[in-house]
């Protein structure tokens, strides 16, 4: 067997909940040369039970290395022009994590509006973000709990690559209550392909896209891997402990225009080895 094959059996093992069966099959890929199946075996026969975004480093060397680096280049330029052609009195960022498109984006654009949302759950990325832009006014948040404040208004609202982490239902909500108080609402989302989830197609394609992720860290690849990129894999392998829940492009249109916005939009952004990268335009 090939170490792809080998690996979807250790995801299959896994998701059947056999931790043990699924170690053993990865050490045997792993002596076919494959650096997802050494990373996780590591993964499987260590604790292996940390929150994904309880390790910062890891995310950080994750989102800011890699892919990563042209995607979000393409990102916050996107977002400048944006700016620029809309010049938005009020903006929101749901999720901006540490402020990588942000950022940069407000930096680009020659319009910078006036009053600036930045909400993001994690304290430890929402640190420093100020700093870089001190006009903003930074919420330790979840979107859910933020939009449930008050019923401030945004001329323009972003999240980018953040609105995945919400199951869909609570997700659902959280569009359902921007819609009436955006004008403009900009998602950076994958258009991952659609599988049966589990089916031996899906998890070979996991494993597949995987490898070519974990190839583009070099000597970052073991923290990267152990602390965001596995517990991710086998949280939407398993359905437990899940922290993602993406989708085509066409099914993120469709809850949109499910949640109130009459006009959506779906552009290319960027190539990268999970799934190509879109924006994602409602109004």
């Amino acid at each position: 067997m090939t170490s792809i094959e080998l690996l979807a059996d250790a995801l299959a093992a896994y998701r059947s909940g056999d931790r043990d069966q699924a170690a053993e099959l990865a050490a045997h890929a792993g002596l076919a040369g494959s650096t997802l199946a050494d990373e996780l075996r590591t993964y499987l026969t260590g604790d292996g039970s940390a929150p994904v975004y309880d390790q910062p480093s890891a995310f950080t060397a994750f989102i800011r290395g890699g892919g990563n680096v042209e995607l979000y280049r393409a990102l916050s330029a996107e977002l400048a022009a944006r700016y620029d052609a809309g010049k938005p009195e009020s903006l929101l960022d749901l999720g901006c994590g540490d402020g990588l498109a942000v950022v940069p984006a407000l930096e680009q654009a020659s319009h910078l509006p006036p009053r600036i949302d930045l909400v993001e759950p994690s304290a430890a990325l929402l640190e420093g973000v100020h700093e870089r832009v001190p006009s903003a006014q930074c919420w330790q948040s979840t979107a859910q709990d933020f939009l449930a404040r008050d019923d401030l208004g945004w001329d323009f609202v972003q999240s980018t690559f953040a609105l995945q982490s919400i199951e869909p239902e609570q997700r659902a909500e959280v569009l359902r209550a921007l819609q009436p108080r955006t004008a403009t609402l900009v998602l950076a989302e994958f258009d991952v392909p659609e599988f049966e989830e589990g089916s031996p197609e899906h998890l070979r394609s996991l494993v597949e896209r995987y490898e070519r992720g974990v190839a583009e860290y070099g000597e970052d690849a073991t923290l990267v891997a152990q602390g965001f990129l596995l517990p991710v894999l086998l949280g939407i392998v398993s359905g437990q402990q899940r922290t993602n829940w993406e989708h085509p492009a066409p099914v993120w249109a469709e809850q949109l225009k499910t949640a109130g916005f009459t006009e959506v939009d779906v552009t290319p952004l960027a190539d990268y080895w999970w799934s190509p990268a879109v924006l994602i335009t409602a109004c």
